[in-house]
């Protein structure tokens, strides 16, 4: 029975129902339904990574001017140890360089390095003073062997290169230009010495003064005349007030034009341009397994199958490598590029 108050009603089991409640629920399922439609229709989940020697993209390889760049981080300091390297292969044969006050205004030679009855001089530039001997007198070194640590007199940036840096700096520097944070810059940055790293530097003592042995009259009658007596040598002097260069880690060097005012402890970037390729046949470091020397490609046939193959690399910006030999420049690249194996484990399985 209905009621104008009480819109109820007696289902036929005999119990009060409300229309309301009823509609709600039938609402409930339509969306219940719906979504789980949607849910049926839809595709997989979003997967994460893919499998390793998934191929994602392609690449092809093209030509470009390519400038070879590395970014240093650096800081101003003050008289900072820098070193010379030897010119040539040969024998460093050094000189005893004598204290001077002050700061050189001229080179001071430290050494040569001789070849075949030819010297090549090893000198400390002006501006900066004698600090060490890195190697043994007359050793025999090849070209790019620090010899000599030197200290440089005033203010230079100063930046500190680690193990990936060195080997793109090892084919040499070419510009460096400096910014310092909030401060000057940029500016084109004048590099003193080498970037290798240098052991602890010594001074040798100067030789000890030749003291002449006493002279004793001789008796003509007399049988065993005495044996002169040697007067007993002073102690071997000291160094001669100059403090050996302490060893340093790879590091490099470079002095501003006059006129940029420095602060000392002031960070700075330093941009070194190692060098320069004109038309370079060129692939993405993302096609590429390696980035010294020799590395590996992917190459793609028709078919999408891969076939790995070396290559010889040579200077990168970053973002695109120098493809040297191995390819011919027509061949689709895979990207990623080949993996490294894992490694082996002692036991000969292979690595986690």
């Amino acid at each position: 029975m209905y009621s104008a108050v009480d819109t109820r009603f007696t289902n036929h089991w005999g119990y009060w129902v409300n229309p309301r409640l009823i509609l709600t629920a039938l609402a409930v399922t339509a969306v219940t339904a719906v979504a789980g439609c949607s849910a049926s229709t839809a595709g997989p989940p979003t997967p994460g990574l893919a499998e390793r020697g998934t191929t994602m993209t392609t690449a092809t390889l093209t030509r470009m001017d390519l400038t070879a760049k590395v970014s240093l981080k650096g800081k101003v300091a003050l008289n900072p140890v820098f070193g010379l390297a030897a010119p040539v292969d040969g024998q460093i044969r050094y000189v005893e360089v004598k204290d001077t006050p002050g700061t050189p205004a001229k080179p001071t030679r430290a050494g040569s390095v001789w070849v075949k009855g030819k010297s090549t001089p090893v000198d400390v530039p002006a501006g900066s003073t004698f600090a060490g001997r890195l190697v043994d007198d007359k050793t025999n070194v090849t070209a790019g062997t620090p010899v000599v640590s030197a200290k440089y007199g005033g203010y230079a940036l100063v930046a500190d290169i680690d193990g990936g840096q060195a080997y793109a700096l090892a084919d040499g520097l070419g510009v460096v230009r400096a910014q310092i944070k909030s401060g000057p810059g940029p500016f084109d940055c004048s590099v003193l010495g080498t970037t290798a790293a240098l052991p602890p530097g010594t001074i040798p003592a100067p030789p000890a003064p030749q003291v002449p042995a006493q002279q004793v009259p001789v008796d003509p009658g007399q049988a065993n005349p005495p044996v002169p007596q040697q007067q007993p040598q002073a102690p071997e002097q000291q160094q001669d007030g100059r403090t050996p260069s302490e060893s340093t880690g790879m590091r490099l060097v470079c002095v501003p034009p006059a006129g940029v005012r420095m602060i000392n402890g002031a960070d700075a970037t330093l941009e070194v341009t190692t060098a320069r390729a004109k038309d370079a046949l060129v692939a993405p470091v993302e096609a590429v397994a390696g980035r010294e020397s020799a590395g590996k490609v992917d190459v793609l046939d028709a078919n999408g199958a891969r076939q790995t193959k070396d290559v010889v690399l040579g200077l990168t910006d970053g973002q695109f490598i120098e493809v040297k030999s191995g390819l011919t420049g027509t061949e689709t690249l895979a990207v990623p590029g080949p993996s490294l194996p894992p490694a082996q484990q002692p036991n000969g399985g292979p690595g986690k």
